[in-house]
C-alpha cells in the first residue's frame, strides 16, 4: 500500500463528486483507493501505485501554479499518464491549450490529440484518421480559427462531400443550398463554438470563412488559406486528388475521416483510402491515427466504438452466419 498526500486546495476536484474520480482511477489502473484525511491509500501493483502518485503530483503542481482543474481534467490526465508514463501534463493543460478566441480555450484530451495539433503546426498537409468523437474536426477548426486570428492565414475554407448516408438527397425540401446545408452543419457548429455568432456571420459574409461542398473547390488555387476537408472517407478518388492539388502558397490543409464509415456507392473506392497509400511517404505530409481511447463524447461512445471494431474483425460476423 502507498500513501499519497493530496493538497487541500485541490482535494474536492481530485476526488470528484462522491469520489467518482477515484472510482475512475480504480477502474482504469486496476487499483483500490481509500481516503484518509488528505491522503490517498492505494493498493495494487507497484507500477500502478506509481502512476497514481505521478498523476496526483502533477495535478497538484498545476493547482499550485494557479490552473483551475475541472472534473473532466482529472480523467483526461489519468488517461494521458496511463498511456505515457513520461508525459508532462503541463504540455496539455498549459502549453497545449489553444486560445481559438476569447470565447473558448481548447486543449487536447489525449496523447494522439496532442500529436495531431503538433502535426498541424509542423506540416502543411495533415491527415487525421479515426472514429467519430475523437476531436478530429473540432481541433482542426480550433487550429484554423487560431491561425486566422493570428493572421497566419487570410481565410478558412471548410469543405465536406455531400454524400447520401442511406437517404436520398433529392427528396429533401428546398433549393440546392438548403439541401446541402445539413451536411455542412457540423462545421458551422464547431465555428460557432469557437467564435461569437455575429463575428462568424461577418466572416462568412466577407468570404473570410467559406463553408461549401467539395465540388465548389474545383478549378481554384487556395493561397494563404487554412483548408479543412472533413468526412474525407466519402470523397471519390478524383475528388481527393482535386482537393489535395488545390493547395497554394502559404496554405495548410487538414483532411479528416473515418474509414470505417464509408457511404460511397458499392464498387467506388474511397479517395481517403487511396490517398493513405499514395501520399504516405511524401515529406511534409503527416498522418495521425485515432482510436477509441481518444473519444471525448459520452463514456459509452468509447465502448461502442471498440465493440464495432471488434465486430468488424469478423468474429461477430462469423457468429451470425
Amino acid at each position: 500500500m502507498r500513501k499519497i498526500p493530496v493538497p487541500e486546495e485541490g482535494i474536492e476536484t481530485l476526488f470528484g463528486s462522491y469520489d467518482e474520480n477515484l472510482r475512475f482511477l480504480e477502474s482504469l489502473l486496476n487499483v483500490r483507493i481509500a481516503t484518509q484525511g488528505h491522503d490517498l491509500l492505494v493498493e495494487g501493483e507497484s507500477s500502478s501505485q506509481a502512476t497514481v502518485e505521478r498523476l496526483v503530483g502533477q495535478l497538484s503542481a498545476l493547482i499550485r501554479g494557479g490552473y483551475q482543474i475541472s472534473n473532466g481534467d482529472v480523467k483526461t490526465a489519468a488517461q494521458l499518464i496511463s498511456e505515457d508514463e513520461g508525459v508532462d501534463l503541463r504540455d496539455y493543460f498549459l502549453k497545449g491549450t489553444l486560445r481559438a478566441s476569447g470565447k473558448r480555450q481548447v486543449a487536447p484530451k489525449s496523447a494522439n490529440q496532442r500529436r495531431y495539433l503538433d502535426a498541424i503546426e509542423r506540416s502543411d498537409i495533415v491527415f487525421g484518421i479515426g472514429p467519430a468523437g475523437t476531436g478530429k474536426t473540432y481541433l482542426a477548426v480550433a487550429e484554423a480559427v487560431s491561425f486566422l486570428l493570428a493572421k497566419k492565414v487570410a481565410r478558412i475554407v471548410l469543405a465536406r462531400p455531400a454524400v447520401e448516408a442511406g437517404e436520398r438527397l433529392g427528396f429533401l425540401p428546398g433549393d440546392l443550398q438548403e439541401k446541402v446545408n445539413p451536411y455542412l452543419r457540423p462545421l458551422y457548429d464547431a465555428l460557432y463554438d469557437m467564435l461569437e455568432g455575429e463575428r462568424v456571420e461577418r466572416l462568412l459574409e466577407r468570404g473570410t470563412i467559406e463553408i461549401a461542398p467539395i465540388a465548389f473547390m474545383r478549378g481554384r488555387t487556395l493561397n494563404d488559406s487554412f483548408v479543412i476537408l472533413d468526412e474525407a472517407q466519402n470523397t471519390t478518388q478524383e475528388q481527393m486528388k482535386m482537393c489535395l492539388t488545390r493547395l497554394g502558397f502559404g496554405s495548410k490543409a487538414v483532411v479528416t475521416g473515418d474509414i470505417t464509415q464509408i457511404d460511397l456507392p458499392a464498387g467506388r473506392t474511397s479517395g481517403l483510402v487511396e490517398a493513405m497509400k499514395v501520399v504516405r511517404d511524401i515529406e511534409g505530409i503527416d498522418f495521425v491515427y485515432f482510436d477509441e481511447r481518444d473519444v471525448v463524447r459520452h463514456k459509452l461512445v468509447q465502448q461502442i466504438v471498440k465493440a464495432y471494431e471488434t465486430y468488424s474483425t469478423g468474429n461477430g460476423a462469423r457468429r451470425l452466419s
